[in-house]
């Protein structure tokens, strides 16, 4: 390892350069998410400039999350590049120290910026856009969260019998679904009848459903302006599944999935981010090093734009494949485990055989 002195100062360039440039997207985003709202803004009444503000700036922390990997690696090839530009990486080596022990330092803090990113920033981020959803609601007048989930399909039981449900659209934080079909069966799993309704609210034991026609065997069908439909599901655990999963806070993730499987839903998307955000310290060691495969050119020798589009080439491929296999993971073709610490695993083995193949031959 390099000594303290020399591996503090190399953690924080990189600290300072990894907020930088992740400080200066966030105010990219914020700038433009304010622009758009204040064009939303000119649409509706009592909605001025200081409230569009504060609302893009409830909404631009959720936003930013997603752009944390690429600061990581835009952050670290500056760093680097910065380094070997003014020689000091070439000091470095010439006095033994390695391109591994100069690492250290850079892993060390992307670790450190994917623990604190998902254990603090995620849950304020996701609690934020909570906040900016209920306020945009009451600013522009429009239910909260609508069609937050569409195809949505719930199973349930009663002492009557059985009953699958499918609702085109789901409203976010409430238990009001739309254009909703179930498929009633008895006890012993016979067809009863079938019900469409333009929209369904879950009360404590039925559901309460508007516009509703009952279809039934042998029977004309009936038409209802109001109808209700036995359930044992209770009302928090609907609510709740109905969230989408990048607004839950990490730490709710497990109480949210189990309570989604409860309700008779699929639970897959919630589990899935759960290890996306596991994961996530070893996605910013992979950028650290895909970074360095890239960067440790000696600066004189030319070839430093090639060398940052290869680096941004290699950051856009691992953001691919992590967007490939989280759609895998979340449609369940492949497991969630996998789907999430597979890209940040094999992206952090490729850059170590790059830089085998470069510091060691």
């Amino acid at each position: 390892m390099v000594g303290a002195t020399f591996g503090g100062y190399l953690a924080i360039r990189f600290v300072r350069t990894i907020l930088g440039v992740f400080l200066t997207v966030f105010v990219l985003v914020y700038v433009l998410d304010f622009v758009e709202g204040l064009r939303q803004a000119g649409d509706a009444e009592n909605v001025g400039a200081a409230e569009m503000a504060l609302l893009s700036l409830l909404r631009t922390p959720a936003v930013a999350e997603q752009v944390l990997p690429f600061a990581v690696l835009f952050g670290a090839m500056i760093t680097l590049l910065n380094l070997s530009r003014k020689l000091e990486l070439v000091v470095a080596r010439a006095s033994g120290v390695s391109a591994w022990q100069f690492l250290a330092p850079g892993v060390l803090v992307a670790v450190v910026i994917g623990l604190f990113a998902v254990l603090v920033y995620n849950p304020l981020a996701s609690t934020l856009k909570q906040q900016a959803s209920a306020w945009e609601a009451q600013l522009f007048a429009r239910p909260e969260g609508l069609a937050a989930s569409r195809n949505v399909w719930i199973r349930q039981r009663s002492p009557e019998g059985t009953a699958i449900i499918r609702a085109e659209g789901a409203v976010e934080g409430s238990t009001r679904v739309a254009r909703l079909t179930a498929f009633v069966f008895d006890r012993e799993g016979r067809f009863v009848e079938r019900i469409e309704a333009r929209e369904g609210m879950l009360r404590e034991g039925f559901w309460e459903l508007t516009d509703a026609r009952v279809t039934a065997l042998d029977v004309e069908p009936q038409s209802y302006a109001r109808y209700q439909l036995a359930s044992s599901l209770a009302p928090d655990q609907l609510r709740t599944s109905f969230t989408p999963p990048d607004s839950v806070p990490f730490w709710a993730l497990d109480d949210i999935a189990e309570s989604t499987e409860r309700a008779g839903l699929d639970a897959t998307r919630y589990r899935l981010q759960r290890e996306a955000l596991m994961a996530r310290p070893l996605l910013f060691v992979a950028m650290i090093l895909v970074a360095a495969s890239v960067s440790l050119r000696f600066f004189r020798f030319g070839g430093v734009g090639q060398m940052v589009l290869g680096g941004v080439a290699a950051g856009f491929l691992l953001y691919v494949a992590t967007e490939l296999m989280e759609d895998l993971g979340g449609s369940g073709l492949v497991g969630t485990t996998l789907a999430a610490w597979f890209p940040a695993a094999v992206g952090s083995l490729l850059g170590v055989l790059v830089l085998l193949h470069k510091e060691d031959g």
